[in-house]
């Protein structure tokens, strides 16, 4: 063969190997399903519900999404804890931010600060370290939370349907019997069935774009001041379970989600107060209390794509929790009894409206601003933050009610408890998390609630010492912080 056919012959291989490569390219393996349950790469066969509600908002997240992008460059994968107040406005300036830097974002939360409560109140003067219930455990109070350093990330909803309020349904009550069905392999693939499960491009908002507002009444001159935070960790034991003893007993996944538990370790749908009391704990001072809360998603990660109520993605421990019981902006607190149940927020708000709805969603430095109904976008060097108050008006009488919510109410806006209730010790959860770039997280969800943010919600049950349960209620009362 001459040189020139030999040549020839070597182009014409070249050529049908690199149409081959661009074949493979064009019609070879897709990525994993959990790879389009990012809403901003949802957008190949979205659900009809889905176009709908797009529209200009569609393009302005895609928009935040980009500017987003552009801020998660190393500094986001470092710790966040070696991240100085300085080097969060340095990022900040260098993104366009410095036209927003008003006031209330340069709050003392910002930057390298711990996780506090949005709108805190000034810590009294003269606060030291408060001695511990004698006979316990430990000889000193609990140490306060240790700080979430410098973190961040970002939150909304609207659904297919415009939600119907109902009277007071409880979190985690199981789907009924009208529930949207799981995601399947029918229709357009698998693609169609994880678009659809949500969240959407409208669920999130740049947390900057959120006005400043306060979380809670003002404490007035003859309100309670002080808090006692109950250190428990962040889960790093993975005590999981889809339980839930207080709305669903007896159930095994009877919330259809992954819960998060801290506290007690014996937590699961059997649980009872003699187990409870029973059982061992993760939290200082023997509060053998339980703390917990639906679990948040990486969704890029294609882990648990088969879950068959759509909960996709790998599961985020918290990188810092806060268990925060606080006082009343009118009165002085009284002691919970042992083993009373509380619930806050509704697991179907989406469909139920929002009469019980209670999410809040921040992020760190930035935590005057809280989004009700949208996941928070956070700068590079912030962390995403759940915030989770709960009911603290106590009937006087009962640990638990019909609906879980009727013993225990909230106070009204101006911080008062309303006419024969008693003001109890608020508990506040404050979790704060590490999530990829862009929008690319979701909580765990009933999945005809499409993994909306307005259905965050959380439970606890009290199963303090009641030697303890005077400790923290003197802290409150004399103003102290323990």
């Amino acid at each position: 063969m001459s040189r020139s056919r030999r040549m020839a012959a070597a182009v014409s291989v070249l050529a049908m190997a690199a149409t081959g490569l661009v074949s493979a390219a064009v019609i070879g393996v897709g990525p994993a399903i959990a790879d389009h349950c990012v809403p901003g790469e949802a957008t190949a066969s979205p659900s009809p519900s889905a176009q709908q509600r797009n529209g200009n908002q569609n393009q302005q997240d895609q928009d935040q999404q980009q500017d987003q992008g552009q801020q998660q460059d190393q500094g986001q994968q470092q710790d966040p804890g070696q991240q100085q107040d300085q080097g969060q406005q340095g990022a900040d300036q260098q993104q366009g931010t410095g036209q927003q830097q008003d006031a209330d974002q340069q709050a003392p939360q910002g930057g390298g600060a711990a996780i506090l409560d949005p709108a805190a109140s000034p810590a009294p003067e003269g606060d030291g370290q408060t001695q511990a219930p004698e006979g316990d455990d430990q000889a000193q109070a609990p140490e306060e939370e240790q700080s979430a350093s410098t973190f961040s990330r970002r939150g909304r909803p609207t659904r297919t349907a415009t939600p119907t309020p109902t009277q007071s349904e409880a979190p985690d009550e199981q789907p009924s019997g009208t529930a949207s069905p799981s995601p399947t392999e029918t229709g357009n693939g698998e693609e169609e069935a994880c678009a659809d499960l949500g969240p959407f491009p409208e669920d999130f908002i740049d947390i900057r774009q959120v006005p400043p507002r306060q979380l809670g009444a003002r404490i007035g001159r003859s309100g309670s001041r002080g808090t006692f935070v109950s250190q428990c960790g962040r889960n790093e034991n993975r005590h999981n379970n889809p339980d839930n003893f207080i709305v669903a007993p007896g159930v095994s996944n009877g919330a259809h989600h992954l819960h998060d538990y801290v506290g007690n370790v014996s937590t699961d749908g059997f649980s009872t107060d003699e187990s409870l009391a029973a059982a061992g704990t993760t939290c200082r001072l023997n509060d053998r209390s339980t703390y917990f809360w639906p679990v948040l998603r990486d969704r890029n990660s294609d882990q648990n794509s088969n879950d068959p109520d759509g909960n996709v993605g790998q599961v985020l421990t918290a990188r810092a929790v806060q268990l925060q019981f606080r006082g009343n902006a009118t009165s002085r607190v009284v002691a919970m009894p042992r083993f009373l149940r509380l619930i806050t927020g509704d697991a179907k708000a989406a469909t139920n409206g929002g009469a019980n709805a209670r999410a809040a969603w921040s992020c760190t430095g930035f935590q005057n601003r809280i989004a009700t109904d949208k996941y928070p976008l956070c700068p590079r060097g912030s962390l995403v933050l759940r915030i989770l108050d709960f009911p603290s008006c106590w009937d006087g009488q009962n640990t638990d009610s019909a609906n879980h919510r009727t013993h225990v109410v909230f106070p009204g806006q101006n911080g008062a408890c309303p006419q024969g209730t008693r003001a109890i010790p608020q508990l506040r959860m404050t979790l704060a998390y590490s999530v990829p770039q862009g929008q690319s997280f979701a909580v765990d969800a009933f999945p005809e609630q499409k993994h909306n943010p307005v259905t965050d919600h959380a439970d606890f049950a009290n199963v303090m010492p009641d030697r303890l349960m005077r400790f923290v209620v003197d802290c409150i009362n004399r103003g102290r912080r323990c």
